[in-house]
């Protein structure tokens, strides 16, 4: 894959908004040819493109969370790269570090893999806090800032994590300042029984996860679709009454009585600019109270905090926010 995407064919021609959106429609199948089902975050993964925002992809092992960001890695005209996430990572592993050169007797900065398109940050959570944190000043600014000099990332720039919720022995939970950083969380569920057998019929006739070309993935989409997208996106109007429904989610969390925290004014700016790029890939130039509930679960379970009593009794984060989208009045 190349690691110029301005000098990429896709990206050598004039993209209208409805060309960007065909070609952005045209990833699903394209993933799809390595993926079977998982089509919410194959959208949630292209929402947050648009939005300019990051992903956090929560899953038990061997549902494919990996798999579907080189998916659409593979389907995109982006330079990507991968990190394996372990206790004896450090940051500059991460960011990149000042080396010595013996010929000119100076210190040079040779990038880290966070100077790339698409970063994979596979299982983040089995790193401890300090590289954790490595993550925020990019995913937030933009840029690394090495012994006092900023260097700016990349555009576009997408982080997608994963991680698995069911073992946590030797793993370092997110903290809420960083899980806030993640546009959209999403939870990569087991597949359905004819999902499986489609995919153990896969590998029988020999498909390989390691060799994405051999299974037919091309590039759909480039740098100029992203770009003509995201314009559209932006102009895509927002009424006062969509406005006003979304504050009102929001606040009604921060009254809900299973939480300690809920979710904050950032929350509810992401979720508004959700709901305008689902709003534009399903083909409208204004948002609905529909486009709103449709990214409310994956936009704000993470950014509510439970109390210990309502886990006891099983409450969950995505029970908390659909109780709410259930009792907060719907404009017309």
């Amino acid at each position: 894959m190349s690691a110029h995407p301005a000098e990429t064919p896709l990206d050598n021609r004039a993209t209208s908004p409805d060309s960007a959106r065909a070609s952005l429609e045209a990833l699903r199948s394209e993933i799809a040819k390595a993926v079977v089902g998982q089509d919410p975050a194959v959208t949630g993964l292209v929402v947050a493109l648009l939005c300019r925002g990051h992903v956090l992809l929560e899953g038990v092992p061997g549902v494919a969370k990996t798999l579907l960001v080189r998916a659409l890695a593979a389907s995109l005209e982006l330079d990507t790269k991968r990190v394996q996430f372990t206790p004896d990572l450090m940051p500059s592993d991460v960011t990149g570090s000042l080396v010595y050169d013996s010929r000119s007797a100076a210190f040079s900065f040779r990038p880290g893999p966070v100077f790339t398109n698409l970063l994979l940050a596979d299982e983040i959570n089995r790193t401890p806090p300090k590289t954790q944190s490595s993550l925020l000043e990019a995913m937030e600014e933009r840029q690394v800032t090495v012994d006092g000099v900023t260097r700016s990332l990349p555009d576009p720039f997408l982080v997608a994590a994963t991680q698995n919720p069911v073992e946590y022995e030797g793993t370092y939970p997110l903290p809420e300042a960083q899980l806030d950083r993640f546009l959209l969380k999403l939870t990569v569920p087991l597949p359905g029984r004819q999902d499986e057998i489609d995919v153990l019929t896969r590998h029988a006739e020999g498909f390989d996860p390691r060799d994405l070309k051999a299974a037919g993935v091309r590039p759909a989409a480039g740098p100029s679709d992203l770009e003509a997208a995201r314009s559209a996106v932006a102009m895509t109007s927002v009424s006062p009454e969509i406005t006003g429904y979304v504050v009102d989610i929001c606040r009604a969390t921060r009254e809900s009585p299973s939480l300690t925290l809920g979710v904050s004014p950032r929350g509810a700016t992401a979720l508004l600019s959700t709901a305008r790029a689902w709003a534009w890939l399903t083909g409208r130039d204004y948002v609905i109270p529909d486009d709103v509930k449709a990214l409310a679960l994956p936009t704000l379970r993470h950014r509510i905090q439970l109390r210990p009593a309502a886990e006891m009794e099983g409450v969950t984060a995505d029970s908390v926010i659909t109780s709410v989208l259930a009792h907060v009045p719907v404009p017309r």
